[in-house]
């Protein structure tokens, strides 16, 4: 026993040396965790980020496996050391490279989110910054990916090539598909010409209408009345023919339709519409000064079709916005039905004759 110490001594010493070492930097990892936590909760409260969860484990496992490589070396022939060196080498290149990746990426999100927030609170177009934001991480994770592929031989020909300017965009187009390169290129083009921005009051279809809560670079969500997100991709939403509230004028035009039946008078059911729809308080006087002058009503009303078995009455109404003539719609329609039962006039459910046949025997 003792001549193996004597032997080895130096060998075990190294071995204590390289355990103590991983040790140590494992606590200085959890260490340098908490402190980069706390920094982060200063800077920007409630903000939990996996990112440096996910570092943490990296930086963990990254003195683990150098460590058992370390360890490896005092055990294998002199003609593998050499292939251990090269292997202790590519796992510390592609732990930093990870690191700093992912460090990288954090910290710009990070401050992406504080400046958009900022935008949204003194009520800025975020919309830019929100795609720009996309843009900066996926170039941020691209080149770490790359970086790191170059530690292998085997694979630094296709990771030079990546990096040319044709190359990229090669293999970008080969990677991606043409379906998810259009989605990025609808993403600009949103961006460019702004049809719509973040925080737009927008309607695709009938069952798809809400505010533009994001854009990336592959779709838009929408966040509909009953809080429910829409995903939509941007090649798709680009080719749509979509109504945007709030672009220039907000003020809109609400159409409110009731049918009475014939029997019914016209004009005191006119009258009734105008006066519901005049006495709301969220209605807006739309009219010009030669309308005023000429002593035109707020409110137009106007028989508009006589169908099989009512008469349909419009009125014009306006709102200042598509949210106050959606409720200013909701709340005449109630109380134009009141008026009509305590005015006597009539909504008719529609009507059918039947002829009933019999046997001539």
């Amino acid at each position: 026993m003792t001549d193996f110490l004597e032997t080895h001594q130096l060998d075990i010493i190294f071995g204590i040396i390289v355990i103590a070492v991983i040790f140590i930097l494992r606590f200085l990892t959890n260490k340098l965790h908490r402190w980069l936590a706390n920094e982060q909760q200063e800077k920007f409260p409630g903000e939990i980020s996996k990112p440096l969860k996910l570092l943490k484990r990296i930086l963990n496992t990254l003195w683990i496996v150098l460590g058992l490589i370390a360890l490896t070396y005092l055990v294998v022939d002199e003609s593998k050391q050499g292939t251990l060196a090269d292997n202790f080498k590519i796992a510390l290149y592609i732990g930093v490279v990870l690191s700093l990746t992912i460090i990288a990426a954090t910290t710009s999100n990070m401050w992406f989110k504080h400046d958009i927030k900022k935008k949204k609170e003194t009520e800025q177009d975020s919309t830019s910054f929100q795609f720009l934001r996309y843009i900066v991480l996926f170039g941020i994770y691209f080149t770490g990916i790359i970086l790191c592929l170059l530690a292998f031989p085997s694979l630094k020909g296709l990771t030079q090539t990546a990096l040319g300017g044709a190359g990229v965009l090669a293999l970008i187009a080969g990677f991606a598909s043409q379906e998810a390169l259009s989605n990025v290129i609808g993403g600009i083009f949103i961006i460019s010409f702004k049809p719509f921005r973040v925080g737009d009051l927008i309607k695709v279809t009938d069952t798809m209408i809400g505010r533009v809560s994001d854009i990336t670079l592959r779709h838009t969500v929408i966040r509909n009345f009953e809080n429910k997100m829409i995903v939509i991709p941007n090649a798709i939403i680009n080719k749509e023919k979509l109504i945007n509230f709030d672009m220039g004028e907000l003020k809109t035009c609400e159409r409110i339709e009731i049918g009475i039946s014939y029997d019914s008078n016209i004009d005191l059911a006119k009258k009734i519409m105008q006066e519901e729809c005049e006495k709301h308080p969220l209605i807006l006087d739309n009219r010009t000064e030669q309308d005023i002058q000429d002593g035109k009503p707020i409110v137009r009303t106007a028989l508009i079709a006589l169908n099989d078995s009512s008469m349909t009455i419009r009125a014009w109404t306006w709102g200042r916005n598509f949210s106050d003539s959606f409720q200013l719609k909701i709340d005449v329609l109630e109380s134009i039905k009141k008026r009509f039962d305590k005015e006597g006039i009539e909504i008719p459910f529609p009507h059918r004759t039947v002829v009933m046949k019999q046997d001539s025997q």
